[in-house]
């Protein structure tokens, strides 16, 4: 691939964009707000100038309710060798292509799992796909250059091709990201007129829960337009969940003996499938998930902490595996917690005392 167009320039358009610049592809900007072109090229994502003829590969990057739209028009004109689009959902804009009766041979659809809470052109970063899935759903018509300039763009951007089925994909999606946001969103909702004393006490695992909850609603409300079915299909089942952990919850205040056990029996069994779900998220690399130790160091809220902390780790030869960071609530300072290999825990601990941190146990 010598030459690539974006279509649509916000986080993951300006993105991928950046990746290709970096690795010595001509990259030309479009979009439908040329102000917002002129700032992804202006990034270093490319040009936004229009290019002489056909590009090697178009890459429409717009969100899914217009992406048949701008695939089609893209296709019409010749725009280049190959297309694909980044949207989220699958099979509804392939079948919507279908549907205008267009040759999609040259066509594949793709999505890059990986974004950030921050939409827009400044929000990108040429390494936002790296180590991340990109699924690729090609069909039986897809000719083998289009897969090929698909799997050059996924390699450029460093990150691992995953081929499946397009209404698997959708389903897929629904579970590990369209149905989550929205509980995160739900359980976010829950603060806006909560007591500012109750707020207050926020800590790393509410800060978990709803993180993703910070995210652009309006982009949110086109990528759930386009998979309703799967991710409505899903809710209903956790509405299912809560229902009957309401009534677990109400038997717990009961006077009665046997209804309290049955009530904390329907609390437990809903948090054991909690823990045997969440074990299959898989962990570092994609890999099958690891138990590690945490080695937890107080600091004090000042600039170079944390590099200190991960020079001495370096100086004792451990590998920090993850990190967290937990802020005290009205206090200049927190709780950072290092994960690491079990055998190399108390090689740390010892190593970071022996240079004056304060470990909690």
């Amino acid at each position: 691939m010598r030459t690539a167009l974006v279509v649509g320039t916000g986080l993951i358009g300006t993105s991928a964009a950046l990746a290709l610049t970096a690795r010595g592809v001509v990259v030309h900007l479009v979009d439908p707000d040329p102000e917002q072109a002129r700032t992804a090229a202006a990034l270093g994502a490319g040009t936004d100038e229009a290019p002489d003829g056909p590009v090697d590969l178009a890459i429409v990057a717009a969100p899914p309710a217009h992406v048949a739209a701008t695939l089609a028009d893209a296709l019409r004109r010749g725009l280049a060798r190959g297309y694909l689009d980044v949207a989220s959902v699958k099979g509804g804009p392939r079948r919507e292509l279908e549907a205008l009766g267009l040759d999609l041979s040259s066509y594949i659809g793709t999505h890059p799992m990986s974004g950030r809470e921050k939409s827009g052109p400044l929000a990108a970063t040429g390494d936002l796909f790296e180590g991340r899935p990109w699924v690729l759903t090609p069909t039986r018509d897809t000719d083998t250059e289009v897969l090929n300039l698909a799997l050059e763009l996924v390699s450029h951007c460093r990150a691992v091709p995953v081929v499946m089925d397009a209404d698997a994909h959708d389903r897929a999606v629904a579970l590990v990201s369209h149905m989550p946001h929205l509980v995160s969103s739900m359980v976010a909702a829950r603060l806006e007129h909560a007591e500012e004393a109750a707020v207050r006490l926020c800590g790393q695992g509410i800060r978990d829960v709803t993180r993703i909850a910070a995210s652009d609603p309006r982009m949110w409300i086109d990528i759930l337009s386009a998979n309703p079915g799967p991710v409505a299909d899903l809710l209903a089942e956790v509405s299912a969940d809560l229902d009957e952990t309401v009534q677990a919850l109400r038997a717990l205040q009961s006077s009665d003996e046997s209804k309290r056990r049955e009530g904390a029996s329907g609390v437990e069994n809903v948090l054991r499938r909690g823990n045997a779900g969440q074990v299959r998220v898989p962990g570092k690399h994609g890999s099958a998930p690891r138990a590690y130790e945490v080695v937890a160091v107080l600091i004090d809220d000042q600039p170079g902490q944390l590099a200190r902390i991960f020079a001495d780790a370096g100086m004792a030869g451990v590998n920090i595996e993850d990190v967290r960071i937990e802020h005290a609530t009205g206090q200049q300072a927190g709780l950072v917690q290092l994960m690491v290999e079990p055998k190399a825990a108390p090689v740390l601990s010892a190593a970071l005392r022996e240079r004056g941190w304060a470990l909690r146990q």
